[in-house]
């Protein structure tokens, strides 16, 4: 048996025990050491990073223990794009879109694109891409409620000749939208009903298109709207009396298939324009009509089945330039107050049953470019229209008033004169509410 020297066994000792104190001290490192280290810790994220955070490069200790699980990095909200509905087509992953209001139309374009039947001026050709804002007949903003955002604020398709059946499930996807134009389009089918939704809306234009139904009653009650244009389509139907206490500054509502009466009692509203020809109207005038609508420019009440006597309160239209209510069924005298129309330009109550005396009074308004009283069954003028006569201002052909070429035979004036005739408020036909001391 071999026997150590003293240094070998003390050497010997000493490693031991070196090895017993470094494995205790590293065993006790490793049970307390805190969930994260410095080089388990460092972690790069960025806002528009979909993934949330991700872990950067490791600082290397120099023999790491195997690592204990680490709690999952903290998760920012990725900006993503909601999943596409079955009913619209998906965005590209390859296209960038200026903002996200943007790409969430993007499908919405797309889809109608797709359903277009008829393109003469190639104008859905310039809809493809990521820069919506240059597609033929879109138009950005930034909304109200987002300045630094970037949206579809206005849509003009008036005069493409687009053809679709329908724009349903497309004005109402663009939730920014202030003005929609498409006169002079193929469009049908109803109005959604869903365009009520849209805040912003304040301009709508459908006039010259092949909708059809009843009318569209969720434009009745949007405060934003101003201008409604629903003329030359296919509407039937009444119309809302609510729609005329609307703030609507214009209101066309012609050349459609309404049958409705004109409500009997009007609210005070700002309307401009209200144009209501063509279409089967019926009932009298309200005699609020200028009390209501004083600031009425242009009225057009043409070709429709009107009723009554014309109300002495026409006169108060004291900023209208245009008033058309021809080819109707009214009767009765011209009252003297619309000899108060200073701004009136046309004046056309052809084709009625009105009769009696032609006020010379309204022959001397400063403004009148045309005026005519044609085929009705007035009885006598005055000299100041006469003049008007003699300058081709004023028509009253087809009327009983002696003396005048082209009038009515003898016969079917008497024919018309034997049933006798009457107006309420008779007292009022005389009545001169801008000049009360004219007799």
């Amino acid at each position: 048996m071999k026997i150590l020297s003293k240094t070998a066994i003390l050497t010997f000792y000493f490693n031991a025990i070196i090895l017993l104190v470094g494995a205790f001290d590293f065993h006790g490192a490793h049970q307390s050491r805190p969930n994260f280290w410095p080089w388990d810790h460092h972690i790069i994220c960025h806002p528009f990073w979909p993934f949330g955070c991700a872990p950067g490069p490791s600082l290397s200790p120099p023999s790491p223990p195997p690592p204990l699980p680490s709690p999952p990095p903290p998760q920012l909200p990725p900006i993503v794009f909601p999943p596409p509905s079955p009913q619209l087509p998906s965005i590209p992953s390859t296209l960038i879109f200026a903002d996200l209001k943007l790409a969430l139309v993007y499908p919405v374009i797309q889809k109608f694109k797709a359903i277009i039947t008829s393109d003469p001026l190639g104008i859905t050709a310039t809809w493809s891409g990521s820069d919506i804002c240059t597609y033929k007949g879109f138009f950005c903003d930034s909304p109200p409620s987002n300045t630094s955002a970037t949206a579809i604020a206005s849509i003009d398709f008036n005069g493409y000749g687009l053809s679709a059946p329908t724009l349903d499930g497309f004005i109402d996807q663009f939730p920014d939208l202030a003005l929609f134009h498409a006169n002079s389009n193929n469009f049908g089918g109803i109005v959604s009903p869903n365009i009520a939704k849209l805040p912003y809306l304040y301009e709508l234009d459908l006039s010259n298109n092949k909708f059809s139904g009843a009318f569209p009653m969720a434009v009745v009650g949007m405060e934003s709207l101003t201008f409604l244009d629903i003329r030359f389509n296919l509407f039937t139907g009444s119309v809302p009396p609510a729609i005329f206490t609307q703030n609507l500054d214009v209101l066309f509502l012609n050349d459609n298939i309404f049958v409705s009466t004109l409500p009997d009692t009007l609210v005070t509203t700002q309307i401009l324009y209200l144009t209501l020809a063509n279409n089967k109207f019926t009932g009298p005038l309200p005699r609020d009509i200028a009390t209501a609508l004083s600031g009425l420019a242009e009225v057009l009440l043409l070709n429709n089945k009107l009723t009554g006597c014309l109300p002495y309160e026409l006169g108060f239209l004291n900023q209208v330039t245009v008033f058309d209510i021809s080819n109707n069924l009214l009767t009765g005298p011209l009252p003297f107050s619309i000899a108060c129309l200073q701004n009136i330009e046309v004046l056309d109550f052809s084709s009625n049953l009105l009769y009696g005396m032609v006020p010379d009074l309204i022959c001397q308004l400063p403004n009148l470019g045309k005026v005519s009283l044609a085929n009705n069954y007035f009885t006598q003028i005055g000299p100041m229209c006469r003049r008007l006569m003699q300058r081709g201002v004023l028509d009253v052909s087809n009327n009983c008033i002696p003396g005048l070429p082209f009038q009515r035979s003898i016969i079917e004036c008497t024919t018309f004169f034997v049933v006798p005739k009457v107006c309420p408020y008779m007292e009022t036909y005389k009545i001169f509410p801008c000049k009360p001391w004219f007799p």
